[in-house]
């Protein structure tokens, strides 16, 4: 009991930071009808920056909102410079500029920050806590902490407020938001801004446990590609709900199977909602009114 206590722990840890992720694709989708493959990149953008903000001397607290201001700045950039001249076009064409800006982002993560893994010091020191016979590292109350705000202030953001409403009627329909007199350059440019940021936090509150370094965006790209699709593409409560049961399936094969397999079940999970569930698990169930 103690086992299965200590794998659903670890699985809602990595499950909690592919939702933050999957976030950041889900909000990309609905403002441009495209996937940005350079979400990962604000991944790892978050985690390398914060570190480089601590190293530097800068106090933990605000080398964390220092990085997570930082990357949604460069989110916005991206979109100003690389998406928005070709915004009104095929969304292939989005697809593929955003997998170069991976490529470039990476490339040049490389150069400043260096080859070498970095840590990142854990937001609150001290032992694991015990639960039930499970151990819970004090940085994982901190990954659940900081997710659960987030997706929080992001819902409250697109329900109570009009910036978030005029957010959701772009993703909805954005001729009839332009109609209406809602920008809806500047709204796709706040999605970017807003999941880079969202890539960001789940960089920095990972890295206290796994370090950080710059090649880490491209497997968290993919992982969260597969959350956002297994729960809905384009919906953002089935982007939570398809990170958390993608950290769980990781986190039994793991345990119960392999540990070699673990890193496959993204993938594995990506193929099979794409051949018998293309709209994931909860997308198509029903119409949203702004």
């Amino acid at each position: 009991m103690a086992d299965l206590l200590q794998f659903i722990v670890a699985g809602l840890k990595s499950g909690a930071v592919y939702a933050l992720v999957a976030l950041g694709f889900t909000l990309v989708y609905g403002a441009t009808g495209a996937i940005n493959f350079a979400q990962g990149e604000f991944f790892m953008l978050g985690g390398m920056i914060g570190v480089a903000l601590a190293q530097a001397g800068a106090p933990l607290g605000f080398a964390v909102i220092g990085s997570v201001l930082i990357t949604a700045v460069i989110g916005g950039v991206f979109e100003l410079l690389a998406v928005r001249p070709i915004a009104s076009g095929d969304p292939l064409r989005i697809i593929m500029v955003t997998i170069g800006g991976s490529v470039v982002i990476r490339q040049l993560a490389l150069h400043v920050f260096g080859p070498d893994e970095r840590p990142l010091a854990p937001f609150t020191a001290g032992p694991s806590l015990r639960v039930l016979g499970a151990a819970i590292e004090r940085q994982t109350v901190w990954v659940w902490g900081i997710t659960a705000v987030a997706v929080i202030a992001l819902a409250f953001m697109y329900r109570r407020t009009l910036f978030g409403k005029a957010m959701r009627a772009t993703s909805i329909r954005r001729d009839a938001a332009r109609l209406v007199g809602i920008d809806a350059g500047r709204m796709v440019t706040v999605s970017f801004a807003l999941a880079a940021a969202l890539g960001a936090l789940g960089g920095l509150v990972v890295a206290p446990l796994t370090q950080t370094a710059f090649y880490v965006g491209a497997s968290m790209g993919v992982k969260g590609f597969s959350a956002a699709i297994l729960g809905g593409l384009g919906n953002p409560v089935a982007a939570v709900g398809g990170g958390l049961i993608l950290g769980l399936l990781e986190s039994m094969t793991a345990g119960y199977i392999n540990p070699l397999y673990k890193d496959a079940v993204a993938l594995i999970v990506l193929l099979g909602v794409l051949f018998l569930r293309p709209q994931g698990l909860l997308g198509g169930l029903g119409r949203e009114k702004v």
